[in-house]
C-alpha cells in the first residue's frame, strides 16, 4: 500500500490578497480556523488558491508561510503543478526543501500532452523530489483527461500516492480504483461528490466547501470511516445548496465572497477573475444564512 499523505478532509485554501500582495495576518487566521476545526490536511497553492495568478516567489511564501504557521498540526501539501515540467521539478524542489509534507500537481494545461506525455510528465516530476505526489485531474479547467490506464502505469511510480479525481465522472474514478487498488488512493476533488467517492475506497476529500464550514466536511468523512453511513449521507445532503452556491461563478469566486461575508478580509480575486455580481452574492447570502452561518451585511 502506498503511504497515505492524509485521511479525511484537506482544504484547497484560498490566498487572501491586498493590492499589494498575500495578506499574511489573514492568511494565518485562515490557517488556524482551519486546524481548529478539525481539518485532517492544507493544500496551499492549488486551484482554489489562485495559483495562476501567483508569482513564483508568492507561491514560494506563501507555502513557506503555511507550513511554519501549521507546525506540524496537519500536512501541508503545496500545489507545485505547471504547464511546463521543468517549472514543476523546480517548484516541488522547493516545497521539499522547506518542510512541505507533499505536493499536489496538476495535469499540464493549455500546452496540453498525450497519455504518453502525461506518463513522461509525472515520471520527471517524481524522480525530482522525495516528496509524495498526488496527481490532479480536473478536465474541465485543463482540457485534458487522465484515463484510468494512464493512472495505472503512474500508479506504477513510487511516490506518486494519489489522485485527487475532479473529473465528475463517477464511472471513471470506479475504473480507477479497480486497476490502481492501494497503488494510487483516491481523493474527491468534488465537494458534491464526498460520500459517491468514498463509498468507491476513496480516502478523503480536497475541499473548497472546508474553507467555509471545515468541521462539517471533517466530521462528513470521520462518519463515513466510523461506519455512520447515515449520517455521513445526512451531512453530504445537508451541504448541496451551499455548495451549489460556491460554484456558481467560477471558482474561487464565490469562496472568497463567502469568507467576506463571514467576517474574514480575504479581498477579492485576481483578474482575470473578478468580484462576484449582485445575484450571485445574494444566492450566496440564502446559502449561508440557510445553512446557519452568520453573515455580515
Amino acid at each position: 500500500m502506498k503511504k497515505i499523505i492524509f485521511k479525511g478532509c484537506g482544504t484547497a485554501i484560498i490566498t487572501p490578497f491586498t493590492n499589494d500582495g498575500i495578506n499574511f495576518n489573514e492568511f494565518e487566521k485562515l490557517i488556524n480556523f482551519q486546524i481548529d476545526n478539525g481539518v485532517d490536511s492544507i493544500i496551499v497553492c492549488g486551484t482554489t488558491g489562485e495559483s495562476s495568478t501567483m508569482s513564483l516567489e508568492e507561491k514560494k511564501s506563501a507555502i513557506q508561510f503555511a507550513i511554519k504557521i501549521a507546525n506540524k498540526r496537519v500536512p501541508i501539501i503545496a500545489g507545485t503543478g505547471s504547464n511546463c515540467t521543468q517549472s514543476a521539478i523546480e517548484l516541488s524542489q522547493f516545497a521539499e526543501s522547506v518542510g512541505a509534507d507533499a505536493c499536489l500537481v496538476v495535469t499540464p494545461y493549455y500546452n496540453k500532452t498525450t497519455q504518453n506525455g502525461l506518463i513522461a510528465h509525472y515520471t520527471a516530476i517524481a524522480k525530482s523530489t522525495n516528496l509524495p505526489i498526488i496527481i490532479y485531474n480536473v478536465p474541465s479547467r485543463t482540457g485534458l483527461n487522465i484515463l484510468p490506464t494512464t493512472c495505472l502505469e503512474i500508479s506504477k511510480i513510487e511516490n506518486i500516492v494519489a489522485i485527487k479525481e475532479a473529473s465528475g465522472n463517477i464511472s471513471q474514478v470506479a475504473e480507477i480504483a479497480a486497476l490502481c487498488k492501494d497503488n494510487l488512493h483516491i481523493y474527491s476533488g468534488n465537494d458534491d461528490q464526498i460520500l459517491p467517492i468514498l463509498s468507491l475506497g476513496g480516502i478523503g476529500v480536497i475541499s473548497v466547501l472546508s474553507n467555509i464550514i471545515p468541521k462539517t466536511v471533517h466530521e462528513m468523512t470521520e462518519n463515513f470511516f466510523n461506519g455512520k453511513i447515515s449520517e455521513a449521507i445526512n451531512l453530504q445532503l445537508s451541504t448541496l445548496d451551499l455548495t451549489s452556491s460556491l460554484f456558481c461563478e467560477v471558482n474561487p469566486i464565490p469562496v472568497k465572497a463567502a469568507l467576506n461575508m463571514i467576517g474574514y478580509n480575504v479581498g477579492i480575486p485576481r483578474l482575470p477573475l473578478v468580484e462576484m455580481s449582485e445575484t450571485g452574492k445574494e444566492k450566496l447570502k440564502k446559502s449561508l444564512k440557510n445553512f446557519g452561518l452568520e453573515v455580515h451585511e
